[in-house]
């Protein structure tokens, strides 16, 4: 199971190639009656958390196995985070993503000198089609999170983190297959064990908090959520760290994420995508039990597709 020491190891590894990214803070949201601590991944390379894993896994495999070159599955952040990895190593990287993947994130990951290779929108699919692809190439499979690399490279955003703001009380995570919250746990647990750590989800995907509450792996049916990067579900390597670790894990609405991506972009002037809003939705909703802590939260990624935008701004104006 991964320790603080991966992940301190993991720190060493990717330090001055990721980036370390800023915390921001917001004083309508402490108007609440808490002080959030914005961990801002979403300036990360790549656009998200995602890299740090990516580079961490990539650059420990062996020169046979850079050479024959990796495959993943991903519908976006970790297969940009995964081809621009590759694209700094000289290393042929081919990503599996489903037909309905954000454009936004296909082009990055196009940009990057990746081969995409489209499957059916379902975790089986991308399974199936990625496991086709390595028998028949000998390419080296990066998990999207079911890695312990992957895990101890997510937990160097907590290292920064409590490294750079105050104490913290509360911790707040968005959770899909898990990746981050594992290894956002074992850093927080390992450095500040008395920090609450909370996974949230969207309430239209909500496997990982009845996984939790049930003590068993629930499969990810059908979610139905505009927070597209967690729609997975968890993994056998990311589960059991999550149960020994995490304070709790809570789901919010739709409309609640929505809301907390309004107020990152309009009163913040960041821009985050719905995944990486709900934390702070669950801040938001716990605002109760939260008051006089001091609460960070992990901005997970700002890739967003912005074309109806500025399609609706490239619209002639009537009158």
């Amino acid at each position: 199971m991964v320790a603080l020491k991966e992940v301190q190891e993991a720190y060493e590894r990717i330090r001055g190639v990721a980036n370390h990214t800023p915390i921001m803070t917001s004083s309508t949201i402490d108007y609440n009656g808490y002080h959030v601590f914005f961990k801002c991944e979403n300036f990360q390379k790549g656009g998200a958390f995602k890299f740090r894993g990516a580079y961490n896994t990539i650059s420990q495999l062996t020169d046979d196995e850079k050479r024959r070159g990796v495959i993943t599955h991903s519908s976006g952040n970790h297969a940009q985070a995964v081809a621009l990895a590759c694209s700094l190593l000289g290393i042929k990287a081919t990503i599996v993503m489903p037909e309905n993947s954000p454009r936004v994130k296909v082009e990055a990951t196009r940009g990057y000198g990746a081969e995409i290779v489209f499957c059916q929108n379902s975790v089986e699919s991308r399974a199936r089609v990625a496991g086709e692809l390595m028998n028949e190439h000998g390419y080296t499979l990066v998990h999207p999170y079911n890695d312990e690399r992957i895990v101890a490279g997510a937990g160097t955003a907590a290292l920064e983190l409590i490294q750079d703001a105050p104490p913290l009380n509360t911790l707040c995570v968005p959770v899909g297959g898990g990746g981050l919250l594992s290894g956002m746990a074992v850093a927080t647990k390992g450095l500040s064990p008395d920090t609450r750590v909370i996974g949230v989800e969207p309430k239209n995907a909500d496997d990982a908090q009845r996984s939790f509450r049930e003590g068993h792996i629930f499969p990810s049916v059908r979610p139905d959520t505009i927070a597209d990067g967690l729609k997975t579900q968890l993994g056998d390597i990311t589960f059991p760290i999550i149960r020994r670790l995490v304070d709790d894990i809570i789901t919010v609405t739709e409309e609640e994420i929505v809301g907390a991506m309004r107020h990152l972009w309009e009163r913040m002037k960041i821009v985050v995508e719905p995944s990486g809003a709900v934390p702070l939705a669950g801040v938001l909703k716990m605002s109760d039990s939260l008051q006089e802590q001091n609460v960070g939260v992990i901005l997970s990624g700002g890739n967003v597709d912005l074309d109806l935008f500025f399609d609706h701004l490239r619209r002639p104006h009537a009158g």
